[in-house]
């Protein structure tokens, strides 16, 4: 049954992942260089936020991608579906849903014999979620899992024995440096059977201002997106950051295609969270998000060193951003 929207909806928890929250805290600001985990970004008003850079006109990702889920949809059913068999549709980082509701529309429509399951670490944007499926598609099966990928993957598999059709959209595969991308997609091929696919969203190099100015807007949207993963922690954990003194950074290396956002100190100051004090100098960087960029060889290295074969892939209309969909590899199968 689906709730009203009066109603809080049925959401499936992991094992508080707030409770990781000041435990990574803690231990990027005390390491060297200090760095913050990019995940903890999502509260209300980060969810808020990211909703405006979504609509930034400098901002093309969303709007790449959202070019292949309304125009090519057919498409994507075809390489998840071709099989016609029962399937759960899992989202990772589900947020809004935006770009998947074009999918998910165009399956209850084709009455495909699917379940649709988000996983997202903000329980805010699950519960908007929830209820604005609730009132598009009030026939779709919907169960949103709160917390961490593969602990709710894990949570997924138990649920259900069908065939699994992993969605990780917007580039986050991005969000990881090289060597994390490679032990994410390992893990991720673990969690699957053969039969089972990924379809995984990639940003491709291109002009670096382009890319540059995706992440650095003239009207500080993005830098109050980095700021307030500060004032999170001034709210939930006690601490006492002074924002005005924390400027955003942002730089692109076209050779490499790794975009990185930084918050710069402006002074030399102690900040306290909890009993915990921690010190910067003037000019201390916190490293906080890296977004990096693809090129075609990358993404296919990538799929083969980490067990999987690359089956299909649908290119936006500016050929900027790609979804490639990817089977296990049946060789490297344990």
């Amino acid at each position: 049954m689906n709730p009203s929207l009066s109603e809080e909806p049925e959401t499936a928890h992991g094992s508080n992942p707030a409770g990781h929250f000041l435990e990574d805290v803690l231990a990027g600001l005390k390491s060297l260089p200090k760095h913050l985990s990019s995940k903890y970004f999502y509260d209300k008003t980060g969810d808020r936020l990211f909703q405006k850079i979504m609509a930034m006109p400098e901002y093309y990702l969303t709007r790449c991608e959202l070019d292949i889920f309304k125009h090519k949809t057919d498409e994507i059913a075809e390489l998840i579906n071709a099989d016609g068999e029962a399937f759960d549709l899992i989202e990772l980082g589900a947020g809004d849903a935006m770009k998947s509701t074009f999918l998910l529309k165009y399956l209850v429509e084709k009455n495909a014999d699917f379940s649709y399951l988000p996983i997202d670490i903000s329980g805010n944007i699950l519960s908007v979620l929830q209820r604005n499926l609730s009132r598009e598609l009030p026939s779709l099966r919907v169960l949103p899992l709160e917390g961490e990928y593969f602990e709710m993957l894990k949570e997924a598999s138990v649920r259900s024995s069908r065939r699994k059709v992993i969605l990780f959209l917007g580039g986050n595969i991005g969000n990881m440096s090289r060597e994390e991308a490679e032990a994410f997609c390992r893990e991720l091929q673990e969690h699957l059977q053969p039969e089972d696919i990924v379809l995984m969203g990639f940003d491709l190099k291109k002009n670096p201002h382009t890319v540059l100015e995706a992440y650095n807007d003239r009207t500080g949207i993005t830098a109050a997106f980095n700021l307030n993963l500060l004032s999170r922690i001034n709210r939930e954990l006690n601490g006492n950051f002074n924002t005005g003194q924390f400027q955003h950074y942002e730089t692109y290396d076209p050779l490499t295609g790794s975009c990185r956002s930084f918050l710069i100190s402006l002074a030399d100051q102690e900040v306290h969270i909890g009993d915990e004090k921690i010190s910067f100098s003037e000019n201390e960087v916190i490293d906080m998000e890296v977004s990096q960029k693809f090129s075609m060889e990358d993404i296919l290295e990538l799929a083969q060193k980490t067990g999987f074969t690359v089956k299909g892939e649908i290119m936006d209309s500016r050929k900027w951003f790609v979804d490639s969909i990817w089977q296990t590899d049946h060789r490297q199968t344990k």
